[in-house]
């Protein structure tokens, strides 16, 4: 879905292809933006960890997944690069840049955050009670509006994508530490 929906329309498409640009420009804001992120998820993991059932965690992992301390390393660079790549293409250079470039900025911001959002929780549903869940939903929806905000100016993905990459990172290293690997 991330690749083939935005490839049919811009394939199959001439509206699109006339307003596209590409990423121009540093990547500055994206780094800073990461070491932030970066240093956020680290903190409220480390403020947070009580709250949650980490080991339950480890087994739905396991379980449902099938991720190992033997997998983890592969399975974490390809979260931190592929499926970072692939979620900042589709809901910020497709979603987002789409609609915004076509006027509608406010859905724009609106329509690809809350997307964003409700992916994510799709993903870990079960991992937290309702009460986290909500508060994980009105972070990733405000994560989702600094990303698409990130790629207003350079007019591509690029910014987002590096601010994913380094908060995946830190969301990684917190696996590492769950699995015993760290």
């Amino acid at each position: 879905m991330f690749t083939l929906v935005p490839w049919y329309y811009y394939h199959f498409t001439s509206a699109i292809r006339a307003g596209r640009r590409k990423d121009k420009g540093s990547v500055k804001v994206g780094v800073l933006f990461g070491v932030i992120a970066f240093a956020v998820i680290l903190l409220t993991y480390y403020f947070a960890q009580d709250m949650l059932d980490l080991q339950g965690i480890v087994q739905e992992l396991t379980g449902k997944s099938g991720i190992t301390p033997a997998n983890f390393l592969l399975v974490g660079l390809y979260i931190t690069f592929g499926n970072s790549f692939l979620e900042e293409f589709f809901f910020r250079g497709f979603v987002f840049l789409s609609l915004y470039r076509r006027g509608k900025k406010v859905a724009a911001y609106l329509f690809s955050a809350g997307l964003f959002g409700l992916y994510h929780i799709a993903i870990f549903q079960t991992w937290f009670n309702p009460w986290l869940i909500g508060l994980a939903l009105f972070g990733l929806v405000g994560v989702g509006l600094v990303f698409n905000w990130l790629n207003t100016k350079p007019g591509g993905f690029l910014n987002s994508w590096v601010t994913h990459i380094l908060a995946d990172i830190a969301i990684i290293l917190i696996g590492m530490r769950l699995f015993g690997m760290i």
